[in-house]
């Protein structure tokens, strides 16, 4: 999870209240706003193949304005990002909830192909 509070020691420009490393990618986001998202699933399981699914995009974001984490508890996932305004605050969440959406989508998808339920290739043309 993301922790908003400034690394211990430092004394870089960049260090003081409400500073904190980007996630060891050289930049720092002065942390002004911070946001929390659960989803809760039917298994940990699919919570795992969700979280595993987004967390790798942690690093591949650009945005030197915020960052996020991705962490797993059972089967509640939670994403934390933080960011230097409400502006980059509102731009981090969405791009989180839209990769939290396709991850289920997916997972979804695989789900049902598992349990061969839609199993035939699609067409796209309605037959």
């Amino acid at each position: 999870m993301v922790d908003p509070t400034p690394p211990a020691g430092g004394g870089g420009a960049a260090d003081g209240p409400g500073a904190a490393d980007a996630g060891g990618r050289g930049l720092t986001v002065d942390v002004e706003h911070a946001l929390t998202v659960e989803f809760e699933y039917a298994t940990e399981r699919r919570a795992r193949t969700v979280a595993d699914s987004i967390r790798v995009e942690t690093d591949e974001v650009p945005d030197d304005r915020s960052r996020a984490s991705v962490g797993c508890d059972g089967r509640v996932v939670a994403v934390d990002v933080v960011a230097a305004d409400l502006v980059a605050l509102r731009a981090g969440a969405n791009t989180w909830l839209r990769l939290v959406g396709v991850a289920e989508d997916v997972a979804s998808a695989a789900a049902e192909r598992r349990a061969g339920v839609g199993s035939g290739p699609s067409r796209g043309d309605g037959g």
